[in-house]
This record gives structure tokens, sequence and C-alpha cells, in this order.
């Protein structure tokens, strides 16, 4: 097995994609990860070396079995869900999970666009596959995307240290896609990356 796909030794408890009964306990799970990245320590960390602030390919992997659990697998991912995965993002100053991450991040957060907008997604263990190209299943047309979502996602990434460029990019195509004044989405992000 790869790094990105074992498992620990040691069972931990609500992060244990078993223990995930709804995407409420998924977000929980996701903010324990959220806590070992910030501080290097907690169950996340357990056994093996890991700097405070860092995210490693071990991290990533917590993400995605938590987010492909079993019990919410076939669900789209949710608000809260995305927005852990955003608070991971800018917690972690330091990435070493060869862009697993930021990849999982844009595949959670446009499945929750499309779904909260009303469209079609697949499952999670589809549409967060490292496997399938987000360009696959995800939107490119507007039609039917919620503006309140995009405002949404344009606030959780204005202004950060750390973009995402797949997130950017499909947001961006979907944006201009709908043909948006701008003024409607102001700051959303600076398209010269």
């Amino acid at each position: 097995m790869t790094a990105s796909v074992r498992m620990p030794a040691q069972r931990v408890g609500a992060l244990e994609p078993s223990d995930i009964s709804c995407r409420n306990t998924a977000a929980l799970a996701l903010t324990i990860v959220r806590d070992g990245v910030i501080t290097g320590e907690g169950p996340t960390a357990k056994g093996r070396v890991h700097f405070s602030r860092a995210l490693d390919a071990d991290d990533a992997a917590w993400c995605a079995r938590i987010l492909t659990a079993t019990a919410v697998e076939h669900q789209p991912v949710s608000r809260a869900e995305a927005e852990a995965l955003f608070e991971i993002n800018d917690a972690a100053a330091e990435r070493s999970d060869d862009g697993r991450f930021d990849d999982l991040l844009a595949k959670a957060v446009v499945h929750h666009a499309a779904s909260a907008s009303g469209l079609p997604v697949p499952s999670r263990t589809v549409a967060l596959s490292p496997d399938i190209a987000i360009e696959s299943w995800a939107p490119t047309r507007a039609v039917g995307v919620d503006t309140d979502v995009l405002e949404w996602i344009a606030s959780q990434m204005r202004g950060k240290h750390r973009s995402n460029r797949t997130l950017m990019r499909m947001v961006a195509t979907i944006v201009g896609a709908a043909a948006l004044p701008l003024s409607q989405l102001p700051n959303v992000f600076d398209i010269g990356m």
C-alpha cells in the first residue's frame, strides 16, 4: 500500500471511517486533522514525526478517508466539511503531500458547490479520487450554479497566502461562463496567477 492510503496501526476514535456516521461527524473529524496540522501533535500525528503548521501525505490521507467514509460516500460534501478543509489549508504553512491535499480541497469544494446548486454530482469516492480528473464531472457551465455558493467560495479564498490553482481555475471557468458582471463578485481572486 502507498503512504497515501495506508491505515495507521492504531484506531483513532472519531477519525476512523467506521466511526463517521454523518457529514457532521466527518466535519468534526476534519477539525481534529486541522488541530494536528496546527500543533504537530494529537491523534493524527501519533507515532510519527510531525511538525507544527505542516501538512504531509498522512494528513491528506486522513482527510480523504474521512471524506469517503461509507456513511457519507453517497452524500454531497457539506459546507461544514468544505469549511474544515479550508481551515486545514490555511493552517498548513509547509506542504509535503505532493499536491494531494490541494486536489482533494478543490474537488470537495466543487462537489459542494455543484450539489448545493442542485446539480448532479458523482459519489465522493469517484469525485474525490486522485485518479479522476475534476473536469470529468465538475460543472463547466454556470447554468444552475448558485451565485451565493460562488460568493462563499470567493470569501474563503480572498486574501489567502496560499491559493489553490485548480479551484481558482474551476471557479473562474464557471464565473466566466456565467458572464456575471465582476461587480457581483468583487475581489474574487487575482486571476493573474
